[in-house]
């Protein structure tokens, strides 16, 4: 990989998102040398993934080049790279690019898509837990539009201008919101030949509430807001199967769409080497310490969504959230320099900073610890929250003023077929 030697500890993080990110950057002025792998080379907003997918936002909106965030700092090496393996043993990492031996290994490779073992859903639907996944869903959602107008037979219209999703978290329920709003403000516009009004938007959630980490009101909250917009809510409902057109559930509930987009689950994306049971919950989390080291290591960590860290008040781990991850590696960076200097490490406490959602125009709910509000004034925090977030003074003004924009106009002005999308499905 043509990394340096050098007489400084190496310390190998894999995976550049925001706990990534936020331990390197702890990292960059200390005497170590820190070497960054990842498949991409930028850094990704998740949260606003969404926002892509609706043509709300170009994607180098939301993504940030991993290089130049660290690009002043010395010592600091960076390699694009798919990590296949971790040698556990010779502390060595076995890449599609070379093999790299580390002093200090740190597992930040994040969250993946959960489909719970069904292959068909897997094949057929629409996940949106990355860039080009996002850009695929913009252009199907597009393309789907585009078909219904050529089409004669009224059931395949309807199923072309039919979208269901999956799961009643964060993602879904923007996702709903923002297609509710495309429906009602754009489409009459960019289709006046198409009856839009017959589009249809349904969210299936397989308990009884939507949001389940929120509070019973920001959940309520939520679900009246979707309502008015005109989404269909369907709970303890469970998606069993979707082979292409035909949506089908533990009841007698079916749904016929051309697209079925999959936010119901996230599992840890683990690395083989690293994903036996002995250190690997259900969910594909590795089990770490209150220090972040993965059980039965000294030397591996782990932190962000692939660590599980058990506490009194989250017994299945820490959420899957930028929080989190961010908090984590940062006191990382902080623990092992004192690690390297023979000093006690210092246990990691969760600093629970809130939990928000936008369902759309002026709506939006906010649990923060000591204040639950929903409408107008959330929206604005929410839109405050994730600008400050935003990585890069650029993106920062970009995505500000798309939002000012849309909301002035009404408008969406990313719905471009970029890279057109078609799925194989079988005959």
């Amino acid at each position: 990989m043509n990394i340096p030697r050098t007489s400084f500890p190496r310390i190998v993080i894999i995976g550049g998102g925001f706990a990534g990110v936020s331990l390197a950057k702890e990292l960059s002025k200390q005497e170590v040398q820190v070497v960054l792998l990842d498949k991409n080379n930028y850094h990704t907003f998740q949260p606003l993934l969404y926002q892509v997918s609706t043509g709300g936002l170009e994607p180098d909106s939301i993504a940030y080049p991993i290089r130049k965030i660290l690009k002043d700092f010395p010592n600091f090496h960076f390699r694009l790279a798919n990590v296949e393996e971790i040698n556990t043993l010779e502390n060595k990492v076995l890449t599609d690019i070379g093999v790299l031996k580390f002093d200090y290994l740190v597992v930040a490779s994040g969250a993946e898509t959960n489909y719970f073992g069904n292959a068909e859903v897997k094949k057929n639907s629409m996940a949106m837990k990355t860039i080009p996944e996002s850009l695929n869903l913009r252009s199907l959602i597009l393309e789907n539009f585009e078909e219904a107008l050529l089409t004669s037979d009224l059931n395949e219209r309807n199923a072309l201008m039919n979208f269901v999703i999956v799961g009643g978290g964060p993602t879904g329920v923007e996702l709903a919101g923002a297609l509710a709003e495309i429906k009602k403000g754009i489409l009459p516009k960019d289709y006046p030949d198409l009856d839009t009004r017959l589009a249809q938007i349904h969210i299936v959630q397989s308990s009884d509430c939507i949001l389940k980490g929120m509070s019973d009101k920001a959940s309520q909250k939520a679900e009246d807001f979707l309502e008015k917009l005109g989404v269909n809510i369907w709970k303890n409902v469970r998606v069993t199967n979707y082979d292409g057109k035909t949506v089908t559930t533990n009841t007698d509930l079916t749904f016929e769409t051309a697209t079925l987009v999959w936010a119901a689950g996230v599992k840890g994306a683990t690395i083989k080497g690293l994903d036996a049971g002995g250190f690997v919950t259900n969910g594909q989390r590795l089990l770490v310490n209150e220090f972040n080291q993965v059980k039965g290591f000294d030397t591996i960590f782990a932190v962000g969504d692939i660590a599980c860290m058990v506490t009194n008040e989250c017994p299945n781990g820490l959420p899957m959230m930028a929080q989190p991850a961010i908090q984590q590696g940062k006191q990382l960076g902080e623990n092992m320099v004192r690690l390297i200097e023979k000093k006690p490490m210092i246990p990691f406490v969760y600093k629970d900073k809130g939990v928000m959602a936008t369902i759309g125009r002026n709506k939006a709910v906010v649990d923060l610890p000591k204040f639950k509000f929903q409408g107008v004034f959330a929206w604005y925090v929410w839109m405050f929250v994730h600008l400050f977030f935003l990585i890069g003074f650029r993106n920062r003004m970009v995505v500000f003023i798309n939002w000012v924009y849309n909301y002035i106009r009404f408008d969406r002005e990313a719905r471009l077929i970029i890279r057109p999308y078609k799925r194989h499905l079988k005959k």
